[in-house]
């Protein structure tokens, strides 16, 4: 197979297993209303997510750098597959729980090393050309994926027999195709003769490149936290707070804020990344603060429009980010560095969402979004303009004469 044919097999590939990941996000109504079991059960079968893409970052997230791309994507493949058939043949919630947790290990292996492949893909398909491309389809698979999953989800569950079986199902098929077909996709790293002693992951920078760095993590973190809403608690807001009962509806909601993001990418990507930070940070506020009005006036057009300016920027802001910390690393450590700001990624994802769950057991849910939203906010405006100022200071004093 050649390079570019094989860049845009890895890119469906990881396309579906992001989808396959947040497919439950439509369903977990169906769960609590055939369990019984509380909002705050959900946000912790959300957590066990988050936290198998952790540990699986922070383990396995930077192997691929010296044991191959290709092998370690079908690896990522297969731990889905597993997840997938667990989801059939154990449905309660500690049969959830695993099958959650399974597929976030799947999706940590999988996002740095996806990330890195796509690039050295298009760098071997062509050499020397703009590799703005490879960045775009990345950062495009991985968060326009989160909105497809929901929307085949809230489809699936709404129209078709077996709700709880069918999208599994599906997927399972989806999943073995993109086994197949990675296959046959070139390998971009050397493997190396002398195994490498295994280490777990860790962040090797200059110093001088470590604010930049953080501040980039920052964003990512603030993003993330939003999006993580979205795809665990936003079906329950839309059902209890909203009063919309359509599984369909709340899936594409899920799918507007995700594609949304996705398409800001798209159209932003020739922007310089001080624009876009800016133009993150006004999309994003503007975004939390209409969340925050929708429910206050319990208005789904309002929520609906909130989420996708809100993704917007989001999505722009995580392209932003993982660009500028990309940037930072040498080629041989960039599945590394990019495991690390998933990582931190995924830690804005759980986190807030578990607080979110718990505070809803103890407060309105009315107050609470208006307080994710008020305290999101506040983080976004001050990790964008705080690396909006460190790459300007960058790059000044990389400039000639400096």
């Amino acid at each position: 197979m050649h390079h570019s044919a094989g860049f845009w097999v890895i890119a469906a590939a990881f396309l579906i297993v992001v989808a396959y990941a947040s497919v439950p996000t439509p369903l977990y109504a169906i769960y609590q209303a055939r369990d019984g079991f509380s909002t705050f059960t959900i946000t912790i079968i959300f957590a066990a997510y988050a936290a198998g893409v952790m540990l699986s970052l922070y383990l396995a997230g930077h192997v691929s750098d010296w044991l191959g791309r290709r092998r370690v994507i079908l690896a990522a493949i297969v731990i889905e597959l597993l997840s997938a058939v667990l989801f059939l043949v154990w449905p309660e919630v500690p049969g959830l729980l695993v099958a959650r947790f399974i597929s976030g290990i799947g999706v940590g292996i999988l996002t740095a090393t996806a990330t890195a492949h796509l690039s050295e893909l298009r760098l071997a398909a062509n050499p020397g050309g703009d590799m703005r491309r490879a960045g775009i389809v990345s950062t495009l698979v991985n968060i326009g994926g989160i909105g497809v999953g929901p929307l085949l989800g809230g489809i699936l569950s709404q129209w078709v027999v077996a709700p709880l079986v069918t999208p599994f199902v599906v997927f399972i098929v989806l999943l073995g195709l993109a086994a197949i077909a990675v296959a046959f996709v070139p390998e971009t790293v050397e493997r190396q003769e002398e195994r490498r002693a295994y280490r777990p992951q860790r962040l090797g920078l200059p110093e001088d490149a470590r604010g930049t760095f953080s501040s980039a993590a920052a964003l990512v973190f603030s993003a993330f936290a939003l999006f993580g809403i979205f795809t665990s608690l936003a079906p329950s807001f839309i059902v209890g707070t909203l009063h919309e009962t359509s599984r369909f509806i709340a899936g594409l909601v899920v799918f507007a804020v995700f594609g949304s993001a996705a398409v800001a990418q798209v159209l932003t990507g020739k922007l310089s990344i001080k624009r876009q930070l800016w133009l993150a940070a006004i999309l994003m506020t503007a975004g939390q603060i209409g969340l925050a009005t929708s429910v206050l006036v319990v208005s789904l057009p309002l929520f609906l429009v909130a989420g996708i300016v809100a993704g917007a920027g989001g999505g722009i802001a995580f392209r932003s980010a993982v660009g500028v910390a990309a940037s930072l690393a040498p080629p041989q450590s960039r599945g590394e560095l990019l495991a690390v700001i998933f990582l931190i990624g995924y830690a804005g994802m759980a986190i807030p969402v578990v607080l979110v769950g718990l505070a809803v057991g103890v407060f309105p849910a009315t107050a609470v979004l208006v307080g994710f939203s008020a305290i999101v906010l506040v983080l976004v405006d001050w990790s964008s303009l705080a690396m909006a100022a460190r790459k300007q200071a960058n790059d000044t004093s990389s400039s000639p004469g400096s």
